[in-house]
Formats: structure tokens, sequence, C-alpha cells
């Protein structure tokens, strides 16, 4: 063996002792968990997982509040961060959903981040006015058939999740549904109620005092899998439309050259903080459900929704507002 081939062999093990021995030693000193403005599911999300963490890696993690832009500022603000494990960003999916409305994104949530995990995520409940003459999904998509643009929906700001999902099933269910848009949920809550709106895909939150009350009917969930924040009720994929979902989801990223070493030790981390008892019941009391996936699957949800959203966003002509 040649001796540069020996210098060599002692120069790769040295780095490789040096980033294990980097990842040992982490955290030494607070980290920050970057996220929206304060209150709302972002804020929520990111104080009660920070509180969960400063207990469990013996380091204060401080949530910073980056507001404006749909995520643009919070984002740019972890993307330009030294990657080294100590600054992160908390951020619901309209971070990979708004760039898709807009030219000129100032970042790519798959190019300029390390994802951590897909930290939560809350279904919206497909819900009916009574007076609607439907119990199901497969009646709801028949009725809409049988008098194209004769229906209407209620959503609140363009590209919210309540919006997408209602184009996503117009798109995937070949129906033309038309949009009744208002500033906020609570004016398309009233009009629902009222009937002025027949349908909606409602937040878990407020739909679901007005559903147990009999001012609405819920007809299915939109995650994937059942709910156990609505218990019986069908998923729309389940119901009617196979291949369907839709959720707001809250991820949780690291700058993008962040050693994998410190993702991984900060993946088992979190993940451990989301499985908790307590801070699943916390959660859950929001309607909101704690998941604590892998970076590999987080990354994928993104590349899944940035292409089925994509699409429907492109044929609607959906801009953001």
């Amino acid at each position: 063996m040649s001796f540069r081939l020996v210098i060599s062999g002692f120069a790769y093990a040295a780095l490789l002792a040096a980033g294990m021995a980097g990842a040992q030693s982490f955290p030494a000193k607070p980290l920050r968990v970057v996220t929206a403005e304060p209150g709302g599911g972002n804020d929520f999300s990111a104080r009660l997982i920070s509180q969960a963490l400063t207990g469990t890696l013996h380091q204060q993690v401080i949530v910073e509040n980056r507001g404006g832009a749909s995520g643009a500022i919070a984002a740019q603000t972890v993307a330009k961060a030294p990657a080294d494990g100590y600054t992160l960003l908390l951020y619901s999916n309209s971070l990979w959903i708004v760039p898709l409305m807009r030219q000129n994104a100032a970042f790519d949530p798959l190019r300029d981040f390390a994802p951590i995990t897909l930290a939560a995520s809350s279904p919206n409940i497909l819900v009916v006015h009574p007076s609607l003459p439907v119990k199901s999904v497969k009646d709801l998509i028949a009725l809409a058939k049988a008098h194209p643009g004769a229906m209407n929906y209620g959503a609140g700001s363009t590209g919210s999740t309540p919006h997408l999902a209602a184009e996503l099933f117009k798109s995937m269910a070949g129906i033309n549904v038309v949009r009744i848009s208002y500033r906020g949920n609570e004016g398309a809550y009233n009009d629902l109620i009222s009937g002025q709106v027949q349908l909606m895909f409602a937040t878990t939150g407020g739909a679901t005092p007005h559903v147990k009350s009999g001012r609405l009917r819920a007809l299915a969930v939109t995650s994937a899998q059942p709910s156990q924040l609505l218990p019986g009720l069908p998923t729309v994929a389940a119901a009617g439309l196979p291949g369907y979902q839709s959720a707001s989801t809250y991820g949780m990223f690291a700058p993008l050259k962040t050693p994998p070493a410190i993702v991984s030790q900060l993946n088992e981390e979190i993940v451990k903080v989301l499985n908790r008892a307590d801070v699943k019941e916390k959660f859950f009391n929001t309607g909101v459900e704690t998941i604590g996936s892998t970076p590999d699957e987080l990354a994928a949800r993104i590349k899944g929704e940035t292409e089925s959203l994509g699409k429907v966003i492109r044929e609607a002509g959906i801009k953001a507002d």
C-alpha cells in the first residue's frame, strides 16, 4: 500500500470521526424554530413541539415568528441559516403549495431544505347543508353531474386547504361546482348553515360542533385513512372517489446541507416527542393528529402534493391573492 493511500485512509477516518463526534455533541447550544406569525396552527405546533424538545434535548428551543408572504420570510430565514441543525423551520403545506400559485417563488421547498419529519396533520370534512338531497359522496357527485354549475361551495382564502380540497374534488370527480369566496371560514360557515351555500370542505374544529348539532351533514373525511378525530366517518376515497386525499399538514425542516447524522438525531427526538401521550392529546384537542414520519416520507408527501395540486392549480388558473 502506498504512503499516499495510507494518508488518505487516515484523512477519511478522521473526517468520519469528526462528523460522528459533532453529531454526538449536538446540541451544544439553544435551538430556534422559525414559523409563521403568532397565533394559528403553525405557531401552536411550533410552540408545543419546541416546549417538549426543550426537556428532551436539555437545551432551550426558542420559537421565532416570521410572518408575511405565506411562508416566504420564514423559509428564507432558515434557508440562509448555517446548516448546523440549530435553526429549524416548522410550517404547514402552504409552504410548498403557495409557490405553485406564484411566479418566481423566492425558495424551493425541496431544493432549499433538508426534510426532518411530517409532524402533524388535520383533515377536512366534506359537509353539506341538510336540505341538499345527498347522503354520500356518490350521491353528491351524481347530483352535481346532473346539474352542472348549479351547486356552489364556500371557501376562505385562495390556496387554503378548504379551497384546494374542493378544487381537487371537482377535478377528480369531473364536476362543475361554483366557488363562493370568503375572506375567512367564518362567513362560509354562516352561509352554509343558513343554506345560502350548499357544501364546504370544512376544518374539523370548525365543522364538528355544527355536525353534532345537526345543522350540517358530514359525508366524508378528506384524509387517506379514517381519522380518530371523526370516528365512523368514511374517507372521500372509500366513499366514492378512489385516490382522493387532502389535509392541512405541518412539516419540520433544516437548512439543505445540514449533516445527515444531525437530521437523523432531530428526527428521532421530534418523533419521540410527537408520540408522547400528552403532546398527542394537546394536538388532538385542536383537531390535529400527530404523525412523526421519516425524512423520506415528508419529501414524498411534498412531491405528491406538488404534482397533484399543481395540476389542479394550473387547470383552474388559480393565482395567489
